[in-house]
């Protein structure tokens, strides 16, 4: 027998003694540092949101061993009963599907009065980590026993590991085949329910597939490797393995990637794919690799304050515009990990207040546009009144005393400029629509508007600049894409609002003016003027793009216009088809131009085109 096939025997058997609960065989690893996912482990199990079993009792001497788990936190805890003093239960968990594990998790000794005892919570899967482990109870009453892992399979909806690719519902290759002594190893995917499964052909005997699975884009793969790994049975020239699931829901893994990988029966090496990530529809792939990024601990993505609130705002008109529920979550979890104060460093370089609140002005602004989206999302009012909160505080900004009115970009009052000024006439638009019988809102809301269209920010081309001088001029700055948009969303609602039509010839005028000037849009593809030749956008303007068509899709959802849905359709094809790779990560550059940029921001802005377009269940591009 060769060398190779003994241990990948060897590790059959280990891995069939895990799953039986016995403890002999994987060696145990060091206590790591504690997880933290939507809780960090040692929570008391008195605030677990729910409790199941989702495995069997275990009987260890007359005692009663279980495991409990709930799902919604993400942990599980252990307990036994029926015991006397002196026997313990504790957790194992493992990160490498039982090879090795933290031992004794939350160990705790039934006491002297007692019959029974449990230990703490502990998080099964650290999506922050992007590991998704198993985990098990375990007890010691003269004699040491555990119960079976949970979770060995991965489940997305009705599909789990092991299913026959024969069922699938399609069967495509998303990248392309490698070759490796003279044999094809292939990926397939069924996109629709996110399954994956491996195929070597024009082989022999012994030749081996498998599948490998990582949770952070393809850099680590512990507990995914060499999933389904089968052999070409004697006689033939071909086989597969079973399917895997690409996504974990309930471990809030959903930017999984898979590859596949074989190896010819006389040789010790091997050949794998490129990485890929499923389509179901190109929002759903945009929005999982999105929240590939998201601090599930933190409740945003790192290093960019105002940026996550806009990567929140994509998440929820995605949810909306496709009626998935798969990030509801997200909403609250952001909402309660950062409504309260932060000294400067932590959430950005200067301290937040509170409320989501600091000396940016317009940063505030985003996140009061986000909890409007929320509370429309939810229908809870904690959200409305937040986004209030924050309006009030942009209202103390509006200062009439200066050039008529308009808003400061920050509490020092250096500048005034478009994009405080447009979240400042979406917001109290929004507001007037969403509160009964206000009349405070929708006057502020007709002021700022007046105020906009008298203050020069439009040129005489149609295009908003960035701002005013000192001496209230246009400033003839730069015309990026989400001051124009704001504008154009600002005053489509104050149409919705008010029924006057010269709001709705405004939004309708800006939103020719970008479709047709050079300074945003070149061949039909929305681009920034960073997008240009060699040029670089800064981490803010990133996202720029994505707020501009939120808004623009807002005004053509208002007219109807063929012509404006047109456009739309033409940026989430251009991003699509030349903007994407394998694993669904989409670029700065739309036209899919060289150099490019991708990141959570670049993704957050994109998966704004892709949700605004009429076509937002497409898969194929």
């Amino acid at each position: 027998m060769p060398d190779r096939t003994r241990r990948f025997l060897g590790g059959l058997v280990a891995l069939g003694l895990a799953l039986t609960g016995l403890v002999a065989v994987p060696t145990p690893s060091h206590a790591a540092t504690p997880v933290c996912a939507l809780a960090c482990d040692t929570l008391d199990p008195s605030e677990a949101v729910r409790e199941t079993f989702p495995v069997p009792d275990r009987n260890v001497n007359g005692r009663t061993l279980r495991l409990h788990v709930s799902d919604p936190d993400n942990m599980a805890w252990a307990s036994i009963d029926n015991g006397v003093n002196g026997d313990s239960v504790w957790l194992d968990r493992s990160w490498d599907r039982g090879a090795t594990w933290e031992p004794l998790l939350g160990k705790a000794s039934v006491p002297g009065s007692r019959t029974g005892t449990r230990t703490l919570m502990y998080n099964i899967t650290d999506p922050v980590g992007h590991r998704r482990g198993w985990i098990r109870a375990c007890g010691d009453a003269a004699g040491v026993t555990c119960t079976d892992w949970v979770y060995p399979k991965v489940c997305d909806g009705a599909s789990c590991d092991g299913a026959d690719p024969a069922g699938a519902a399609g069967d495509d290759r998303p990248v392309p085949a490698t070759t490796l002594f003279g044999r094809t190893i292939s990926l397939h995917m069924d996109h629709d329910n996110g399954m994956a499964w491996g195929v070597v052909e024009n082989g022999g005997a012994g030749d081996e597939i498998w599948i490998d699975r990582s949770w952070d884009g393809g850099v680590t793969w512990p507990e995914g490797s060499s999933l389904g790994r089968v052999s070409v049975p004697s006689g033939a020239a071909a086989t597969r393995t079973v399917m895997f699931a690409v996504r974990d829901p309930r471990g809030l893994l959903h930017g999984g990637a898979v590859r596949a990988c074989g190896r010819e029966a006389a040789h010790q090496e091997g050949s794998c794919t490129a990485w890929a990530r499923p389509v179901p529809t190109r929002a759903r792939a945009a929005a999982d690799a999105l929240m590939a990024s998201y601090r599930t601990d933190e409740g945003w993505w790192r290093s960019s304050w105002w940026n996550s609130a806009v990567a929140l705002t994509a998440v929820m008109d995605f949810a909306r515009q496709t009626g998935r529920h798969d990030y509801d979550w997200a909403v609250s979890r952001t909402f309660e990990q950062n409504k309260g104060v932060f000294p400067a460093g932590v959430r950005g370089s200067d301290p937040v207040e509170g409320h989501f609140i600091s000396r940016a002005v317009d940063d505030a602004g985003w996140w009061g546009i986000a909890w409007v989206a929320a509370y429309d999302r939810t229908r809870e009012r904690r959200y409305l009144d937040e986004a209030v909160i924050i309006a009030d505080y942009l209202h103390r900004h509006w200062d009439p005393g200066t050039c008529g009115g308009g808003m400061w970009w920050d509490r020092e009052h250096t500048y005034k400029n478009a994009v405080t000024s447009g979240l400042y006439l979406w917001l109290t638009t929004a507001l007037h629509r969403r509160l009964a019988g206000d009349t405070v809102w929708g006057g502020r809301a007709t002021a700022a508007a007046d105020w906009y269209l008298d203050s020069g920010l439009i040129n005489s081309s149609g295009l908003v600049n960035d701002g005013l001088t000192r001496d209230c001029a246009n400033n003839g700055q730069t015309v990026w894409s989400y001051n124009q948009g704001l504008a154009i969303g600002a005053f489509t609602q104050l149409w919705r609002s008010t029924g006057e039509t010269r709001y709705l010839d405004t939004a309708r005028r800006l939103a020719d003016a970008a479709m047709s000037s050079p300074r945003l849009t070149r061949d039909g593809v929305l681009t920034e003027s960073c997008d240009i030749g060699t040029a670089s956008c800064d981490d803010n303007q990133k996202q720029f793009k994505g707020i501009f068509v939120r808004h623009f899709a807002d005004l053509a959802d208002a007219t109807g216009s063929t012509v404006h849905r047109a456009y739309l359709a033409r940026q989430a094809e251009s991003i699509w088809n030349t903007d994407r790779d394998p694993l669904n990560r989409l670029g700065q550059r739309w036209a899919g131009t060289t150099p490019n940029q991708t990141d959570w921001r670049t993704q957050a802005s994109a998966l704004a085109a892709l949700t605004a377009s009429p076509r937002v269940a497409t898969r194929g591009g």
